[in-house]
């Protein structure tokens, strides 16, 4: 697909993009206030006063709750395809939250955009400071399709957790999103020092929000998927959302939206099972990133209106992340133009998706 993933574990019949592609947390708290205005003559009674007391706080937390980070941040790329400035598009979008892709092992088992952009000093801190600083949050994508990547990079789950944890501390996150595929998730070795990575950043990190980001099948998660989700059982890791990429399949498939639906369903059962959970606990422990428009499979296109089915049925489910790759994309091509890492190739408005995804409150 783009510097994000193919879905499946084959790569995409097409790229355009060199993808390390696609696809930042102290827990939010909900502050409860009471507002008593001028009393007039004749005090309110003490049962009145008791009703207010109880009223006001829940009308305050409605107001003032944030969405829980990761929740519905869409995918920005600071590594090609005209990127907007990112707080003009939070203003333009409503959009509160960003995933930003991505990181990469600069050659050891260090962390670096691209592999290449140190954490400090560089483009990526200046927008993640600019995001934070006008009220937004940002969750960082750790991997991607191509490039190197930590999880092969290290040669331990201790140091690959250091190196997540550099992360973290770099921008004071919230969350996190490991976006696994390629050779780093089909190896058995690797999945394993992941998950273990995670489950020590998860106990060294209280109220941090890990998303796995991996591809799947129509039906559900392949078997690298599955035994992802196996793994992190087994470790006893809490994962906030197991998140699909539903496209890219290479099999044919043209309606994305009931393949979306059907593959969130395979995850939920996947997720059901390793965990013993019911089916609205396993759905709320799941999530999935989509991708606006045509996608790197010849046939496969999600439209905006097929995505407002997607988020749609995601709310039903209950689901705890919900993303897609990428705001580079989210407008129409000049011209009717092919899509690219700059358009979705699709009659689309500018940042329809954005907006649809903004209004996503799980």
């Amino acid at each position: 697909m783009s510097p994000h993933s193919a879905s499946s574990d084959s790569t995409p019949s097409t790229s355009p993009t060199p993808r390390g592609r696609r696809r930042s947390r102290s827990r939010s708290r909900r502050r409860l206030t009471v507002a008593l205005g001028t009393l007039a003559a004749g005090a309110l009674t003490a049962s009145a006063l008791a009703v207010s007391a109880q009223a006001a706080p829940e009308q305050s937390h409605e107001a003032k709750a944030a969405a829980p980070s990761g929740l519905n941040g869409p995918y920005l790329y600071l590594g090609w395809g005209n990127p907007p400035d990112p707080v003009s598009f939070m203003e333009e979008t409503g959009t509160k939250q960003l995933t930003m892709a991505f990181i990469l092992s600069d050659g050891g088992c260090s962390p670096a955009w691209d592999g290449q952009r140190p954490l400090a000093g560089g483009q990526d801190e200046q927008a993640i400071k600019a995001i934070q600083q006008a009220g937004g949050d940002v969750t960082p994508s750790i991997g991607g399709w191509s490039g190197n990547k930590l999880g092969e990079a290290c040669s331990s789950a201790e140091d690959l957790a250091g190196a997540y944890q550099k992360v973290i501390d770099a921008y004071g996150l919230k969350s996190i999103d490991i976006d696994i595929e390629a050779s780093e998730v089909e190896n058995a070795e690797v999945r394993q020092r992941v998950i273990d990575a995670l489950k020590i950043i998860k106990d060294s990190n209280e109220g941090i929000k890990v998303y796995v980001t991996f591809g799947t099948t129509p039906q559900g998660p392949n078997e690298n998927g599955k035994d992802l989700i196996t793994k992190g059982a087994e470790a006893g890791l809490d994962v906030d959302a197991w998140t699909i990429m539903p496209f890219d399949f290479g099999d044919g498939t043209t309606d994305m939206v009931a393949a979306t639906k059907s593959a969130v369903d395979g995850l939920k059962d996947q997720v059901k099972a390793a965990y013993g959970l019911s089916d609205e606990e396993a759905y709320h422990k799941s999530g999935l990133s989509s991708m606006n428009g045509k996608t790197d499979q010849q046939g496969e296109e999600v439209s905006a209106a097929g995505f407002q089915e997607i988020v749609d049925d995601a709310k039903a489910k209950g689901l705890s992340r919900v993303s897609f790759w990428a705001v580079n994309r989210d407008r129409s091509c000049e011209g009717g133009g092919s899509p690219g890492d700059s358009c979705s190739g699709i009659d689309q408005q500018e940042w329809e998706f954005s907006k649809i995804l903004a209004g996503y409150g799980g």
